[in-house]
């Protein structure tokens, strides 16, 4: 069992951590400086510090680095681990500066997949570039949308094109006008088998009928650093069928390739968001005084800095065995583990996260902390890409099942 990184992926953390060191935490200030200044505040990806940040990112080959194959870094699960968990330390900005930030990542490794010439060159290429930026559209506001298979948005053939109707929300990025391009998830044949009523489809955002209604708030922050979260209407929204990703009734099982990837690489981010918490707590701990002595000698934040540690090392470890486990066995074969992960991931960063706003005082639920945003953040993951719930259930089913072979 080798727990080392091998040379490749040490060289690149040694080339990741330097640029968040010299460029990522000094440009935080600026970009939230500039974003405050736009005049089209959801325009996030436009300010110009970012630019210049990829610009240096692809200068050091730190570019697309989630995205196997001939269209990415190439890398393994494995090997982007480690850095997928640097950028999270600087979640509102490390990820967008190397193409790697969500949803654009995940809908990239659809189109890489799944997607005809055309529209990888129509949309992959531009979102490889990092000259548009994309939404996933599945959540709906009327159903349950944790049974991916209630969706009811509905995608039906006319002649030469599909015709959508539906209402969609908490569609991260959708705020920003640099969402060029929304892959939507709809029914095609309500009487199809369960699994097979689904289909994907791109839709432009310029498309007549497609109305963005509203930008949606997370505990009160509206995400305009991401491009926000909205809710949609799609009112005969036409698109020639070309459009269509994969064929008809192929959408459920897409959504399922997507959303693997997807969630280990919240998990990957979501580690570094708790390192960079415990060091925040560590030195807030030592330079608070209360009742004549540092805070960081009393027992109770103590105990709470050892915890952190315990619980994120532990983490970690069931997060890096995931991602050898999709590269070795695939996605499916890693099904039990990546559900693993996505219950454990949101609850522990949260619990560490907790802490390290008490030991701030009130200022941890400031704005002149990184940590009040990312808890709500974190919260919103034990929803993103299936609850909690949805994947115990999942899991208790497969460990009955499991012990019942054995026995």
């Amino acid at each position: 069992m080798e727990f080392a990184y091998d040379a490749r992926t040490e060289q690149l953390r040694e080339n990741l951590l330097e640029f968040m060191a010299e460029h990522v935490y000094p440009a935080e200030p600026v970009f939230a400086e500039q974003l405050g200044a736009l005049v089209g505040r959801w325009a996030w990806d436009s300010v110009p510090v970012l630019a210049e940040l990829r610009a240096e990112a692809r200068r050091r080959g730190l570019w697309n680095l989630f995205l196997p194959g001939e269209h990415g870094g190439g890398l393994t699960n494995l090997q982007y681990a480690p850095l997928a968990e640097i950028t999270g330390r600087s979640g509102g900005l490390a990820p967008a500066a190397l193409n790697c930030a969500a949803p654009d990542t995940g809908n990239m490794e659809v189109l890489s997949l799944f997607a005809t010439e055309a529209q990888r060159r129509d949309w992959l290429e531009p979102l490889l570039e990092g000259k548009i930026r994309s939404c996933f559209a599945m959540t709906e506001p009327d159903v349950a949308s944790s049974d991916a298979t209630n969706i009811a948005t509905r995608i039906e053939r006319d002649g030469e094109h599909y015709v959508l109707n539906g209402r969609k929300w908490w569609i991260t990025g959708a705020m920003n006008p640099n969402a060029r391009v929304f892959i939507v998830m709809g029914k095609t044949d309500p009487g199809a088998e369960r699994h097979r009523q689904q289909s994907m489809i791109l839709v432009p955002r310029d498309t007549p009928g497609l109305t963005v209604e509203r930008g949606m708030e997370v505990f009160g922050y509206d995400d305009h650093d991401h491009g926000g979260h909205a809710q949609l209407s799609f009112t005969d929204v036409r698109v020639p069928v070309e459009n269509l990703i994969g064929g008809e009734g192929e959408g459920f099982a897409i959504a399922q390739a997507r959303l693997g990837p997807g969630r280990i690489h919240h998990c990957m981010r979501s580690i570094g968001v708790a390192e960079r918490a415990i060091e925040l707590m560590c030195a807030r701990a030592e330079e608070r005084v209360a009742f004549g002595k540092p805070i960081a000698d009393q027992g109770v934040v103590r105990d709470w800095i050892a915890e952190s540690r315990v619980r994120i090392e532990q983490l970690r470890l069931l997060v890096l065995k995931t991602a050898w486990l999709m590269d070795t066995v695939g996605n499916k074969g890693a099904h039990s583990e990546i559900q693993a992960i996505k219950i454990a991931t949101p609850a522990t960063v949260q619990w560490i996260l907790d802490k390290a706003i008490q030991v701030h005082g009130a200022g941890g639920l400031s704005q002149d902390f990184p940590l009040a945003g990312a808890y709500a953040g974190i919260r919103t993951l034990r929803f993103a890409d299936g609850p909690d719930e949805v994947h115990k259930n999942a899991l208790a089913r497969t460990e009955l099942r499991r012990q019942r072979e054995t026995r």
